[in-house]
């Protein structure tokens, strides 16, 4: 089959490899039909090796590098594996990405998001990138049968969004600034108004997605290269600062600029993947008793984000700028969200 190989940075290949034989335990081979570009695959592209293995294999999975990229999917059930229960040949899923061991203390509280041996798929093992993945039950969520794969495939980057949201948590009436309006920071938009708050503030540089982050329901976007961020804020918040602030882009020079709008007592949720260490004044944070929160993938979120797109309240459809098959991954996938940021969010990827 074909599908899209990491071997090191800027070194993804394109190329046939053997099918993924029958699934094991609790495990069921899917056939993909559409596969997003997500921020981690871009940064293990540009900089990698950010979280896959290289030398060691991993402590879940068994796995190291070549390893086929890919997490934000959705297709059919094409086999199951022994002691599979809960699905068939035939459904329609869009599994979450994250491994787990079902063992440690974070999994045993909820938390499988930080499992002590979390593995996601298509950085840490095999993913879909490919025309066939095999993945554990447990990862599986069904779809509406009234809902597409293209959009299915989107559940994944919301689900983030709505793990956000959760982790602040928020409530009706309080102010809300968002750095960032890429994916995961609309993503993160709809999630906040689906929970009720009114006053949005979207902070972003790239054209496409100011028009984007107006259109999906911000109060405002506010253009940093244009204004001073933190006196801005300071302004629409009559002086207090933001309730809660996520920083969905992961930039050290971001960071800091997040910290200072938030309000005394107020929320910072870090949502955002670093590509390097950041330094932060922490006296920032203890003068006004903040609260800075990390924000990691998903724990039972996915259900949350079905439901919020079958039922209306979220509509991720506009974020999709473009479908190419795998064999234009690298020039109209990778390079295109690179050189061209102005004018995408996502985009997804067949296999066929």
């Amino acid at each position: 089959m074909k599908a899209a190989v990491w071997y090191g940075k800027k070194d993804v290949r394109i190329m046939d490899v053997p099918e993924p034989s029958a699934p094991g335990e609790g495990k069921v081979k899917i056939k993909v039909h559409w596969c997003g570009i997500c921020g981690s695959d871009l940064h293990e592209y540009l900089v990698g090796p950010i979280f896959i293995p290289t030398t060691e294999p991993h402590p879940l999975t068994g796995d190291v590098a070549p390893v086929i990229l890919g997490h934000e999917f959705s297709g059919e059930i094409v086999e199951i594996g022994p002691g599979v229960t809960n699905f068939k040949v035939g459904d329609r899923v869009a599994p979450d990405a994250c491994q787990v061991c079902h063992k440690c203390y974070a999994c045993k509280i909820g938390k499988y998001n930080v499992c002590d041996q979390l593995a996601f798929t298509g950085l840490m093992t095999n993913g879909a990138f490919a025309e066939y993945v095999v993945v554990p039950e447990y990862t599986l969520y069904k779809i509406p049968d009234n809902m597409s794969y293209e959009t299915a495939a989107l559940l994944e980057p919301l689900a983030v969004g709505v793990h956000a949201v959760r982790q602040a948590p928020i409530a009706q009436g309080e102010s809300v600034v968002i750095f960032g309006a890429g994916t995961i920071g609309l993503a993160t938009l709809q999630a906040v108004r689906a929970a009720g708050v009114s006053k949005i503030y979207v902070v972003e540089v790239a054209k496409a997605r100011k028009d984007f982050a107006k259109q999906l329901g911000a109060t405002e976007v506010f253009d940093p290269t244009k204004m001073d961020i933190k006196e801005k804020i300071k302004e629409v918040t009559k002086g207090v600062g933001a309730d809660v602030v996520f920083e969905c882009i992961g930039s050290h020079k971001v960071t800091p600029i997040a910290v200072e709008v938030a309000r005394a007592g107020g929320k910072i949720v870090i949502v955002g993947v670093y590509e390097k260490e950041t330094s932060l004044n922490f006296n920032n944070v203890v003068f006004k008793d903040k609260h800075i929160i990390g924000s990691l993938a998903y724990a039972g979120d996915f259900a949350i984000a079905i439901d919020l797109i079958n039922d209306g309240r979220i509509n991720v459809e506009p974020l999709i700028t473009g479908k190419i098959r795998i064999d234009d991954l690298i020039e109209k996938g990778f390079d295109e969200l690179v050189n061209r940021k102005e004018e995408n969010i996502k985009i997804i990827v067949t296999p066929c």
